[in-house]
């Protein structure tokens, strides 16, 4: 982390930044560099829970995330992934359908469903195969490109896929922006854009905040903390995939005759490790 800056692409500070209620000047903007929506679609950006989730306090790695709803109800959800999550697709794939299935209640007409819209940064890459940055999905046939409905539409962003040149769109400003890791790029960002400028502006007053900086250190120590554990589990289960191989291994030279001494040299096992997994063999 910049000793300037609090980094935007956490997702603690970009719920800060984006998930607050007096920002949603940002938020539209960002918005409109990423969809395709009339503009009066902006007029009416309410966002639905303006509060960091308890998790974000606790330090418990929980889901943070932006959701909103514009003036004809549709909703959307904007989330950001720093790390490679493992069935990333999948879980979108699950809060996208969530969000249509509860819009539903007993009785409704299923003519009342808004749009659903979700909206995936990430700082790797996730669709492969593709330069892309910036993809668009909905439900359509793949085989003569028809579109089967965009009631529900997933948007993904891939920051490592950014071009280094600016490609003269707004989106790629937003995108250096929450990447941004020196005080130099935000302040040439500034110059491009008002309310990126403004962006800036709060960035550098969260980052001079103690309880702000508090949340995200806190975020990243849980953060850190849950990827020890899976580095340990992952060794855990390596340390005993070997060994399971090398008594599979010892299994077989004991069928073949080889003696103690032998498998002792070609496991690279001590006599008590093969008379603990195979039994006293002689």
């Amino acid at each position: 982390m910049s000793k300037d800056f609090l980094p935007p692409k956490s997702d603690v500070v970009f719920k800060l930044l984006f998930g607050d209620e007096r920002n949603t000047d940002l938020l539209t903007d960002l918005l409109k560099a990423v969809l395709d929506l009339p503009a009066d679609e902006y007029d009416e950006v309410v966002i639905v829970d303006p509060h960091l989730l308890r998790d974000a306090d606790s330090g418990k790695l929980g889901i943070l995330d932006v959701k909103l709803k514009t003036k004809s109800g549709k909703i959307i959800d904007i989330e950001i992934q720093v790390l490679p999550t493992p069935e990333l697709k999948e879980r979108i794939t699950f809060y996208i359908s969530k969000m249509v299935t509860e819009q539903i209640g007993d009785g409704d007409d299923y003519d009342t469903i808004k749009h659903v819209i979700g909206i995936v940064i990430t700082d790797f890459e996730l669709i492969g195969n593709k330069s892309k940055y910036h993809h668009r999905f909905t439900l359509y046939d793949k085989s003569d490109d028809t579109e089967f409905t965009d009631l529900v539409q997933i948007y993904t962003l891939e920051m490592p896929k950014l071009p280094k040149e600016n490609d003269n769109t707004e989106l790629w400003n937003w995108l250096r922006f929450i990447g941004a890791e020196r005080k130099e790029e935000l302040d040439m960002l500034a110059q491009t854009n008002p309310n990126i400028e403004r962006a800036v502006g709060v960035l550098m007053e969260l980052s001079a905040d103690e309880k702000a900086r508090m949340l995200y250190e806190s975020r990243e120590k849980a953060r850190r903390d849950e990827a020890s554990r899976l580095k340990g589990a992952r060794h855990e289960g390596k340390a005993e995939g070997k060994a399971e191989g090398k008594a599979e291994v010892a299994k077989n030279a004991l069928s073949m005759g080889l003696s103690g001494e032998q498998i002792e040299k070609l496991t690279g096992l001590t006599r008590a490790e093969i008379e603990t997994l195979l039994g006293n063999i002689g």
